[in-house]
């Protein structure tokens, strides 16, 4: 690696004013360098969090991976101390002075990093006080009371007959409800910068005493499992049995129940020490599979698998050693099968926000890469990001599918038309309500729109001009879900599609934090959702839950995954019989 000339430059902070005035570092510039380049997921104010990355106030003096951020083990193994010279060249290629480390964003200009590490120089570690000891505020979101049926004939409609538009549709956590009917259209849509991007991320908390999320009536809700390390992505396997991702922990494990019992009774551990594994799914489809397939940070392995399995029979198979080229950025990967069992369908989400730093292309060498690699499919740490991959049962014949879906994090196959969908988390750093999330049907050849686009021909101002070849390319997802909501998992039950919202860290009112049914007419989403289960927020400042992984049970039961108290739920219709 060659090394960036960084300590003479860094001296000229100490240096009597001889040098041209250009040439001096400048904290002020630097500020700005700051808001352009790291605001939105760092922060430099006293005692507040960040999006994604850690406070970055009193930085240089205090030693790498020491927050209350979870840093890559890489950059915990490195331990070293942050000076200027040694953030400079942090900067400069931060994978490459510590391979393995999730920052991925570099400033390769030497006149905006010098400037920014006197900034960053000047933000002064603070006095911490001393924490607060204080209860959660009094429930104002969550319902304590079981919901059992009422109804005998079982689980109603859901919805309230109005569906709100516009301004109405967007909202918060408080607005909603089970039933609530949301349509989100593209003209409804604020422009870019309309508010300012606000990092809120929740505090959790215990989940509050006998509290249950609220399903609409007809629908009982049961805490099916608890005492889950952050349990995230989650499968039902043809016998009934519940396969659960441990992705932070490396591990899978087995959950057994009988059908309509409300509670799991037994659990194993299937598999261990593996590398963040989200994904999974069950090879052939049908009744009789012979394998467990496993996504993944960047690869897909398989385990031998026969019904009943509840401990993995050997060591994984590795099926497909490289999914990209970089990892880190986005490192959740999900995996499903074709109806007739031939297609292996991959998303891979993308490293960053908005490609900020890949560098630019010729229209000439555009059109070689998007040759090989599909329409709008970006390059550089990017490659074969943010992308939904193919491949046969094997792994082999890998090839994009569809490109420009920024984090596809759930994947779904409808069981009767054969179409592919994706919950897929949007950008940041436009405001409150933009960009919005999105659950779609998912088309071969089809280009989404990330990173240079949104909805269509919508452009986006921070990478303007880049490539106006793209202008009215990027496919309209089916449908709309509200901005930062963070959609994740999905599944199909009874036709219509179910997604978990995550909840969101970057906007003023929250959102998200749910359940929403998607309705379809033959396969075809109508355009809206449905809020379906909520009652995981317990104020403005505080959640107890944060849904991630939806699966349907053997017998017909939803169940419904959150990492942030680590619970599985369960919700059924109530008319069908529930035993203990």
């Amino acid at each position: 690696m060659t090394r960036f000339p960084f300590r003479p430059a860094f001296l000229l902070l100490l240096a009597p004013p001889l040098a041209a005035a250009a040439a001096l570092p400048n904290a002020s510039r630097g500020a700005s360098v700051f808001q352009a380049r790291c605001a939105l997921c760092h922060s430099v104010e006293p005692g507040a969090g960040a999006g994604r990355g850690p406070n970055l106030r009193g930085v240089v003096g205090r030693k790498a991976a020491t927050t209350d951020f979870s840093d890559s083990a890489d950059l915990v193994r490195w331990g070293r101390t942050w000076t200027p010279e040694l953030l400079g060249r942090y900067l400069t290629d931060p994978q490459k002075l510590v391979p393995g480390t999730t920052m991925v964003q570099k400033v390769t200009d030497p006149s905006e990093r010098t400037d920014l590490v006197a900034y960053l120089a000047s933000q002064k570690a603070a006095r911490r006080a001393p924490p607060a000891t204080a209860t959660p505020a009094p429930d104002a979101g969550v319902s304590t009371q079981p919901q059992v049926a009422t109804a005998p004939s079982g689980p109603t409609d859901g919805g309230t007959g109005a569906v709100l538009t516009g301004a109405a549709a967007f909202g918060d956590w408080r607005s909603d409800a089970p039933g609530v009917r949301r349509l989100i259209r593209v003209e409804d849509l604020p422009g870019p910068f309309a508010t300012s991007s606000t990092r809120n991320s929740p505090r959790v908390v215990p989940r509050p005493a006998d509290a249950l999320p609220r399903a609409p009536e007809g629908w009982r809700v049961d805490l099916f499992a608890e005492r889950l390390e952050e349990p995230r992505q989650i499968r039902v396997a043809p016998g009934g049995d519940v396969f659960i991702a441990e992705t932070d922990r490396g591990r899978i494990r087995v959950l057994r129940a009988k059908d309509g019992a409300t509670r799991a009774d037994q659990r194993w551990t299937f598999a261990d020490g593996l590398d963040g594994p989200f994904g999974m799914a069950f090879y052939p489809p049908g009744a009789s599979p012979q394998w467990l397939y496993v996504a993944e940070n960047n690869r897909v392995v398989r385990f031998p698998y026969r019904e009943g399995d509840t401990t993995a029979r050997a060591r994984p198979e590795v099926v497909v050693p490289d999914l990209s080229p970089t990892s880190g950025g986005h490192t959740t990967r999900d995996v499903v099968f074709s109806l007739d069992g031939k297609r292996m369908f991959v998303s891979v989400g993308s490293q960053s926000n908005v490609a900020e730093g890949i560098g630019r292309k010729s229209q000439q060498e555009i059109s070689a890469w998007e040759a090989t690699h599909g329409l709008g499919a970006a390059w550089g740490f990017e490659e074969r990001r943010a992308d939904v991959l193919v491949f046969d049962p094997d792994g082999k014949g890998g090839r994009i599918f569809a490109t420009g879906l920024r984090n596809c994090v759930g994947m779904a196959v409808h069981p009767a038309t054969g179409d592919l969908w994706c919950s897929t988390n949007e950008r940041d750093g436009l405001g409150d309500d933009l960009v919005p999330d999105y659950v779609t049907r998912v088309k071969e050849g089809a280009f989404y729109g990330w990173p240079w686009y949104w909805l269509g021909n919508r452009e986006d101002p921070r990478l303007r001009g880049q490539r106006p070849d793209l202008a009215g390319k990027a496919t309209v997802p089916d449908v709309l879900i509200q901005s930062h909501s963070a959609s994740l998992g999905m599944t199909f039950r009874e036709g219509d599609g179910f997604a978990a919202e995550h909840g969101s860290w970057n906007r003023e009112r929250r959102t998200g934090y749910k359940v929403v049914r998607i309705p379809t007419r033959d396969g075809v989403p109508t355009g809206g959702y449905e809020d379906f289960l909520v009652g995981f927020v317990v104020d403005q400042r505080s959640v107890w839950g944060r849904p991630v992984g939806l699966a349907v049970a053997r017998d017909g039961a939803l169940l419904v995954t959150e990492d942030a108290n680590g619970t599985v739920w369960r919700v059924a219709p109530a008319a069908r019989a529930a035993t203990r």
